[in-house]
C-alpha cells in the first residue's frame, strides 16, 4: 500500500509560482510512474503532468505545457510540480497519484494510489 501526501498548495496572485511536492510512502518510489492531477469546483479531475520511473520522460497538458515542470527525487521519494506564471484558471485542488504500470499516462483509471490533495487558489 502506497501512502501519498502533497503540499505546498496556497494562495497566490495571478503570475506567480507554487511548488507543490508529494511525498511517497509503504512502497518502491522508484517503480512508479506519477502523475499531478487536478479538480476544479463543479469540473471532472483532470491530467496535468506525469513523469516516468526515473524521470526521463515527462508529459503535460496543454493548458500547463511551458508553465509546470514535473520532477521526482527517488532518494526522497518525492515527486515535485513548479508552477509558475499561474492563472485564475489554475485554481483547484491538486492530486498526486501512483501508477504501477509505470507509464506515463493521462487518463486517471491507470494511477493506482492518491494523495488527499492541496488546495491552489490563484487570485486575478
Amino acid at each position: 500500500q502506497v501512502q501519498l501526501v502533497e503540499s505546498g498548495g496556497g494562495l497566490v496572485q495571478a503570475g506567480g509560482s507554487l511548488r507543490l511536492s508529494c511525498a511517497a510512502s509503504g512502497g518502491t518510489f522508484s517503480r512508479y510512474a506519477m502523475g499531478w492531477f487536478r479538480q476544479a469546483p463543479g469540473k471532472e479531475r483532470e491530467f496535468v503532468s506525469g513523469i516516468s520511473l526515473r524521470g526521463g520522460v515527462t508529459r503535460y497538458a496543454d493548458s500547463v505545457k511551458d508553465r509546470f515542470t514535473i520532477s521526482r527525487d527517488n532518494d526522497k521519494n518525492t515527486v515535485y510540480l513548479q508552477m509558475n506564471s499561474l492563472k485564475p484558471e489554475d485554481t483547484a485542488v491538486y492530486y498526486c497519484a501512483a501508477n504501477l504500470l509505470a507509464n506515463v499516462v493521462a487518463s486517471r483509471d491507470h494511477y493506482d494510489y492518491w494523495g488527499q490533495g492541496t488546495q491552489v487558489t490563484v487570485s486575478s
